[in-house]
């Protein structure tokens, strides 16, 4: 039983909104067991339709409808369905916050850098989304992106779902041009294209998918037919969003699927309400984020970009580095120093990276604000951890998590309240009924087999696009099991309920020789 690399002092116990909740949770019900995480795990599994309406009023989510039935199970965990009676809108509750607080920061390779307050951004948002109504663009149709950007991603994501479309972005080349193969099965009714170099092909894009009526570029100039530039599409003067009511259920966005026998032509479909509550629950709850936060985005995952621009609806600022930056060099810890950032969110190889180059910003930085890294990813080594420790900060809770590439969420994750074991996740993530699970697909302990979710989560996808009937989302995401979600990892339930979680990280010998002396 190894020591523990780190332990939360007393004070960032007491200050936890996951401490906060579990007070919460034992004044709505009269469970006064729940004082650690054990317990409220085993209540969150036990107790669905109670423990998720009450992150839904912890979280401060807004909707309107019945919240009754809260889960209508179905013999299939893909046919569950959540609050099936409630209408939301996913930009209304990320835009909850309207002051002079940044929210955006987009630094480029060059160290320069544009922001937004959070006034600035509804602004931005109330624009084009009227600009995406006035172009026909309504409720359910995709609008496909390939921007790459920090400021126009946000806001064409956020003004995308204010009008109840589906926000679809494409995988695409280094010149922002995307695969018209993708682009074609997703029939979007509008494309954001990014990247100079992209323009000069808007002819064949919309050969290509013919469904399209504009394509927005961020170039500095739109030369082609049916191209107009960000600035001229979105040139009004609307001041305050109209967000379309939604069903729970509604399509949020489809994302390039990576279990997928080809992932270029399958797309996932994440939807509105069930992203919503569970991005909440992960980020307020496992990751402890606050407003006063400032979150260095160092990380080109789709899944989880996605994840934290749910980060928005904390008042957080999210802070988006440039590819370089964000790959582990020097800048990196410059720039966490510069924009005193509280919480690093990188990837195992990044940190790899900073390693084998021989950084050690605990002797070249302050890193006086940063609390907590988050590593997303393929799961960290244990050698990440000794470098985490030995030569980036000490007390600093290293959030490690796992839920597989096409997950907008996590299975194991981080937690502010539980200390830091060498090479293991700290725990099971709130509402999800994970288990190691074996051949049989019986539950097992301290040996290793498949992670699995095994009863129905609000996060899990809908389903593929186009594919009816979802038998192919059946036997990618199940394995051929109803009642199990697999994501293709394995891994082993340690005695105190953390988790050895298999990875294909990389460490640099050197590095680990270096962490060892």
């Amino acid at each position: 039983m190894n020591k523990p690399l780190w332990e939360p002092s007393d004070e960032r116990i007491e200050r936890a909104n996951l401490n906060r909740f579990m007070r919460f949770v034992r004044e709505q019900t009269g469970n006064e067991d729940i004082r650690r995480y054990a317990p409220l795990y085993d209540f969150s599994i036990r107790h669905p339709t109670r423990f998720w309406p009450l992150v839904w009023e912890f979280c401060g989510i807004r909707a309107s409808g019945d919240f009754e039935p809260v889960l209508t199970e179905a013999e299939h965990m893909a046919d569950a369905r959540w609050f099936p009676e409630v209408r939301l809108n996913v930009a209304q509750n990320l835009l909850r916050h309207r002051d002079d607080r940044i929210a955006l920061i987009d630094r480029d390779a060059h160290g320069a850098q544009r922001s937004l307050s959070y006034a600035a951004l509804h602004g931005e948002v109330a624009r084009l989304a009227a600009a995406l109504g006035a172009s026909g663009v309504a409720s359910g149709d995709r609008i496909a992106s390939t921007l790459q950007g920090g400021l126009e991603r946000v806001i064409a994501l956020l003004a995308t779902t204010a009008v109840g479309a589906i926000w679809a972005p494409c995988p695409h080349d280094g010149a922002g041009l995307p695969d018209t193969t993708y682009l074609a099965a997703l029939a979007p009714k509008l494309l954001f294209l990014g990247g100079e170099r992209a323009v000069a092909s808007a002819a064949a894009l919309r050969e290509a998918a013919p469904s399209i009526g504009t394509i927005v570029t961020t170039a500095s100039a739109a030369t082609a037919p049916g191209l107009v530039t960000w600035d001229a599409f979105a040139a009004g003067d609307a001041q305050h969003p109209a967000f379309e009511p939604l069903p729970f259920a509604h399509p949020l966005y489809v994302l390039p699927a990576a279990v997928a026998a080809s992932a270029t032509t399958e797309g996932l479909v994440h939807g509105a309400g069930g992203v919503l509550i569970q991005h909440l629950k992960d980020l307020v709850l496992q990751l402890d984020l606050k407003r006063e936060d400032r979150i260095v985005v160092a990380t080109g995952d789709l899944a989880t970009w996605h994840w934290l621009v749910s980060a928005l609806a904390v008042g957080a600022t999210l802070v988006f580095v440039d590819e370089a930056t964000a790959a582990g060099s020097e800048a990196l810890w410059n720039v966490l120093d510069e924009i005193g950032a509280s919480v690093l969110v990188t990837r195992s190889d990044a940190l790899a990276a900073s390693a084998a180059a021989g950084l050690a910003p605990m002797q070249t930085h302050k890193l006086q604000h940063l609390r907590t890294i988050v590593v997303t990813g393929p799961v960290p080594p244990p050698e990440a951890y000794d470098y985490v420790y030995t030569a980036i900060k000490q007390r600093v809770l290293l959030c490690a998590v796992a839920g597989g590439p096409d997950l907008l969420s996590c299975l194991a994750t981080g937690n502010p309240l539980l200390p830091i074991h060498r090479g293991e996740l700290q725990g099971r993530s709130l509402g999800l009924r994970v288990e190691v699970i074996d051949a049989d697909g019986h539950p097992q302990r301290d040996r290793s087999g498949a992670l699995a979710c095994l009863a129905p989560f609000p996060a899990l996808p809908l389903g593929y696009w186009n594919d009816a009937g979802g038998q192919r989302y059946r036997r990618d995401g199940f394995a051929g099991a109803p009642g199990s979600w697999r994501p293709g990892l394995q891994a082993q339930l340690t005695p105190r309920d953390g988790l050895l979680v298999s990875t294909t990280a990389a460490w640099p010998v050197a590095a680990s020789a270096a962490s060892a002396a």
